[in-house]
């Protein structure tokens, strides 16, 4: 949403009462040699599969061709962007284990005199195969660097002392964000901006509560300058910070409800999945590559699933990934009309992914990868524990039946397998979860919660507030809470039994009984031929029974924009005017907001892509999925927000012959310990 980068360790400014101050540090290290890095395994890793991704090695080998290469001579470009690129499709499709790598080639997007750099280097060879200068709008990722450099200039503006004097606080008292400024007309071509928002830290941790509303700056980042200043809510009081922090303590007062006793889910014989080569997972009758990404966050690819019958292993999809998050604010004020963040192609999911909290994130026995991400000087450094891998059982059951003339019922533990990671991206905190059941579905899931972004207002309560004149219902004492939307777009290149799939909606469609042979009137009947289940199919892969395989979307709790295609923010993020797209596979179309995000207009969207009206019927496709959920604040919001979840699930529809646990076994008392509290505990 927007990104809070003002830290003690990097600016002084930013003093010890900030977030700082609690469980995380937002900014990771300029590089490996600024920070020395334990996990061994990271600096020493060599790559085993066609789209793992850069090491630590080949990052430094990047630099150094980049440092010798002609046209950086004179000046070398800040690295916005470093990732592997990966081979054609096809030869990865194609690749065994066991088999030489096709030729490592990195994909780098630099920012030199206000250009975008688009460089592809092979290697082996240490050779720059293509070197292209975008034409385009839009700029690349900001990188942490950039962040720091607005905030910067913005501190130091005299204009922030005196509209901090006039709301009684000094420079020192605030903590300053950097929000993303969209896009809104030709005035701002040509530059690179940030707006600044500052909030006053005294007496709270939870600065995003206590805003200095209508206190914008919008600067330069490249001329490292305030551009533009406006202050328009001077009049307004600063809210209070009592009962904002929410930071755990020992010495807390004891909520007011029964205490609950910890849960822990044991496995005496360890967890039943295996991470091999550092990236490739097996569990059950799943195997995916997984990996980190500082844009995406993580990547899931090459998910095959085992045949229970047969033990054929069957391709499921080719790569999946949240492509790209939209957050647009309801308020048309000049201090928030602008906040439509694109969180990912502006900050990067991964680039803002923290380290998981063992038993609070993931539970005991949870694996932890790292990601190995760049820095705007074109060195490496490391994103520890930020994606976790973990089995789940909550007591439910896979499948079960009891017949009434039978004693005893069979029933199947339903145990999955879930890969995780959040990204605190400024004051939200984003979960995204990819479980895999054994029945061959995948639930994917985005879970929000953390602070709400908050505008200050002369009111304390809502019996004061006339003729809906806010945007947003109050939360606290002179606190609203902006309504506001967030949209999740996910890539997800389908290979259903193989690339060439084809897209249907299946409409259930309203029969009358007509003939009138019994009592019905109508009955439901599903088509397939009346283009609303929405499956994914290979025409050419039939069941014994001679049903096409497939996988079908099952979309669940969402919701839809409202905001008019002609607005700006709506145009720049044209991906969320429908819920599903479907495309022909195009390595080039990954980021439904386009390669370049940062202030573009719109011009390289999934919109776009989707209006060349490509064939996509019996085509190696990607389908695209937009999860959203419509945010009107609440009391029970403040001052941190209870974790809200949606999901959708892509479930195998014929693709099986039979159900594919059906001989799975069941859990008999004896394969258990007996766990049982201590007799202290008993006693306590």
């Amino acid at each position: 949403m927007l990104l809070f980068f003002l830290f003690s360790s990097w600016n002084p400014f930013s003093g010890g009462g900030g977030e700082s101050a609690g469980r995380r540090s937002q900014f990771p290290p300029k590089s490996l040699t600024s920070k020395k890095f334990s996990h061994s395994a990271q600096t020493s890793a060599t790559p085993r599969h066609p789209i793992d991704p850069l090491t630590v090695g080949e990052i430094h080998r990047v630099r150094s061709i980049l440092s010798s290469y002609e046209p950086f001579l004179g000046q070398f470009p800040a690295i916005q962007s470093m990732t592997i690129d990966e081979p054609d499709k096809s030869r990865v499709l194609g690749w065994q284990s066991g088999d030489p790598l096709p030729p490592r080639k990195a994909f780098v997007i630099g920012l030199l005199d206000n250009q975008s750099h688009l460089v592809t280097i092979d290697l082996e060879s240490g050779r720059v195969e293509t070197h292209e200068i975008s034409s385009g709008s839009g700029y690349p990722m900001l990188t942490m660097e950039d962040v720091a450099a607005a905030v910067d200039a913005a501190v130091s503006y005299p204009g922030l002392e005196v509209s901090a004097a006039a709301r009684g606080l000094s420079v020192a008292n605030l903590s300053c964000i950097s929000p993303s400024p969209g896009w809104f007309g030709p005035e701002e071509e040509g530059k690179r901006l940030l707006k600044v928002l500052c909030y006053s830290k005294q007496g709270t941790p939870n600065f995003y509560m206590r805003p200095l509303e209508g206190l914008v700056m919008t600067v330069d980042v490249d001329r490292r300058e305030v551009i533009k200043f406006s202050d328009t809510g001077r009049g307004i009081p600063i809210p209070g910070g009592a009962n904002t922090d929410y930071r755990f303590h020992p010495g807390n007062d004891p909520p007011e409800m029964n205490p609950i006793n910890p849960i822990s889910m044991e496995q005496p014989q360890g967890p039943s999945f295996t991470v091999t080569d550092g990236h490739l997972v097996e569990w059950a009758n799943w195997e995916f590559h997984l990996k980190a990404d500082q844009r995406a966050g993580f990547i899931v690819s090459r998910v095959v699933v085992r045949d229970s019958e047969t033990g054929d292993r069957r391709s499921v999809m080719y790569k999946g990934f949240p492509s790209e998050l939209f957050v647009p604010y309801m308020d048309v004020d000049e201090a928030w009309y602008f906040k439509s963040y694109m969180d990912a192609g502006e900050f990067g999911m991964g680039a803002t992914a923290m380290p998981l909290v063992p038993l609070n994130d993931c539970p005991r026995n949870a694996h932890y990868m790292d990601g190995v991400f760049v820095s705007a000087d074109g060195r490496p450094f490391i994103q520890p524990n930020m994606i976790c891998l973990f089995e789940r059982y909550a007591g439910d059951s896979a499948w079960r039946h009891t017949e009434l003339t039978v004693s005893a019922g069979e029933a199947r533990a339903k145990v999955t397998l879930v890969a995780r990671m959040a990204s605190s991206v400024g004051n939200y905190d984003y979960t995204i979860d990819w479980e895999f059941q054994t029945d061959g579905l995948i639930k994917i899931t985005v879970a929000l919660s953390g602070m709400l972004m908050v505008k200050a207002t002369v009111h304390d309560n809502m019996n004061q507030i006339e003729n809906q004149e806010e945007t947003g219902p109050m939360v606290s004492e002179n606190v609203i809470g902006v309504v506001h939307d967030h949209f999740i777009t996910f890539h997800l290149d389908m290979d259903v039994d193989g690339p060439n799939n084809t897209f249907v909606k299946v409409n259930l469609v309203k029969e009358e009984n007509l003939e009138g042979k019994t009592p019905r009137k109508s009955y439901l009947k599903p088509s397939l031929y009346n283009p609303s289940e929405f499956h994914v199919v290979n025409p050419s892969r039939r069941s014994r029974l001679g049903n096409p395989s497939g996988y079908k979307v099952v979309p669940e709790a969402n919701a839809a924009s409202l905001l008019d295609h002609s607005d700006p923010p709506q145009l720049r993020s044209a991906f969320t005017n429908n819920q599903i797209w479907v495309t022909p596979y195009n390595r080039s179309e990954q980021w439904a907001g386009g390669l370049l995000t940062y202030q573009s207009h719109g011009d390289d969207t999934l919109d776009v892509w989707s209006h060349r009206n490509r064939e996509i019927e019996d085509k190696d496709v990607v389908l695209w999925y937009t999860l959203g959920f419509h945010h009107v604040p609440c009391q029970e919001d403040f001052p941190i927000m209870p974790t809200v979840a949606a999901s959708f699930q892509l479930k195998p529809v014929n693709f099986f012959d039979r159900n594919p646990i059906l001989r799975a076994h069941p859990v008999f008392e004896k394969d258990l310990p007996v766990c049982r509290p201590s007799e202290s505990a008993s006693a306590m």
